[in-house]
């Protein structure tokens, strides 16, 4: 089988509940700081849950001229937040590109919430000749890419993905293949959201999905604990820079890690439940492998999708011990969402940052609040910062729908 066309991360942007900078961001999950408080941006005393993983310091003219800062929903503010980031951090010079072949692959998977929710409370109160005439344009999820193309002249593939949680994998996957594919170049790629408003904490809680332990907040997320009753919602952005490692190398870019492959499938089994048996997750990852061209003995670290529900979590590790048989003490697995939350559309993308840091660090940041895990787990789940050199980081998201993507990444190596 034919090498495929080396693509590298030489980007990243975050915009989370634990800052908006991606080494300090690291340093608190090595901290095992918790981002999870609870919600005062709206009142919610009635709600089963009142707490998030909420952004109380963003401002958008930082990114975003006034009107526009004003005008638009938080999830466009907040990806191209991080997307400005990512250029930032890739040291481009946006005067010597083809934007012709750069190109962005941004996703949500909720999009505009508030900006629909007002929407429809102007139609109710005040008519439809009141309805702002930005209503549709920031609604939709393929916005925030929009915007950044529009800034800064990239004519590449500019198109959104939205597959619930599993947008972001989807949205890297999508963006390193078009490079492997020889259609772009330079690709800034990821996911954003926000949904944490009335209409969006009450839905989630209608799907009696959310972890209710209002009393303690940062301890509601605790993936794999058998005390754990439901995820916690969150909202952020993160974006990468792939580039081919040509492209790379030309303009002298620092590169943070090698993408080498990533992996799609769906559970087809129920529109919220995983798959008992990590069925869909179990092909999914296989696939990335295949796509990777690696075999699982490579990999030693896992980022899990783990958002702490009952059946979520078990369902993942099914998956990986179908995929891990061999050796497992010696792969590391934790979870980012123990801390930040659930992010839902923008997960993946935060994960894999966290997933790039882990190796150029050689540390893995612990899984908090996993206090009684669940037994038979079968691999190693650090509950404290750990020195861990990172051979192969497999980074695992899913969303409602089964919608499965794995991504794998591992250190570059210029050989």
């Amino acid at each position: 089988m034919s090498r495929k066309k080396r693509v590298v991360v030489t980007g990243m942007g975050v915009v989370s509940c634990l800052g908006h900078d991606v080494d300090q961001f690291y340093d608190k999950l090595l901290a095992g700081t918790s981002g999870i408080k609870p919600i005062t941006e709206f009142p919610c005393a009635d709600f089963s849950t009142r707490f998030a993983g909420t952004i109380s310091d963003f401002d958008p003219e930082l990114y975003l001229d006034k009107k526009q800062a004003r005008r638009v929903d938080k999830f466009i503010a907040y990806g191209v937040a991080a997307g400005k980031k990512a250029l930032a951090h890739s040291k481009i010079d946006l005067a010597k590109l083809n934007k012709s072949r750069c190109g962005v692959l941004l996703g949500s998977g909720m999009g505009g919430m508030q900006v629909f929710a007002d929407g429809v409370q102007t139609l109710a109160e005040k008519g439809h000749k009141r309805i702002t005439p930005f209503f549709v344009p920031y609604i939709i999820t393929n916005m925030a890419g929009a915007l950044i193309a529009i800034e800064h002249g990239f004519m590449g593939p500019n198109y959104s993905v939205s597959t619930a949680c599993a947008t972001s994998n989807y949205a890297i996957i999508s963006a390193a293949n078009h490079i492997r594919n020889g259609e772009a170049d330079f690709m800034l790629c990821g996911g954003t959201e926000a949904p944490i408003i009335p209409m969006g904490l009450a839905g989630f809680c209608a799907v009696k999905a959310l972890s209710t332990r209002n009393e303690a907040p940062e301890k509601a997320s605790r993936p794999w604990d058998r005390n754990r009753d439901g995820f916690v919602m969150a909202e952020g952005a993160g974006a990468l820079i792939l580039e081919s490692l040509e492209h790379a190398q030309a303009r002298g870019a620092p590169i943070f890690a090698e993408y080498l492959g990533g992996g799609l499938s769906c559970d087809a089994h129920h529109i919220t439940e995983p798959h008992p048996e990590g069925t869909g997750i179990t092909l999914c990852i296989r696939n990335a492998l295949q796509d990777a061209q690696i075999d699982a003995k490579e990999v030693n670290y896992v980022n899990a999708h783990a958002t702490s529900t009952p059946l979520g979590d078990l369902s993942e590790i099914n998956a990986l011990k179908q995929v891990f048989i061999e050796g497992r003490e010696r792969i590391a697995v934790n979870a980012t969402k123990s801390m930040i939350g659930h992010s839902l559309g923008a997960a993946g993308a935060l994960e894999a940052i966290a997933s790039i840091k882990s190796l150029l660090e050689s540390t893995i940041h612990p899984t908090i609040n996993l206090e009684t895990p669940e037994p038979d787990l079968g691999f190693y789940f650090p509950t404290k910062a750990e020195k861990w050199p990172v051979k192969v980081a497999l980074s695992n998201s899913f969303g409602f729908g089964g919608h499965n993507a794995s991504i794998l990444l591992a250190p570059y190596k210029p050989v």
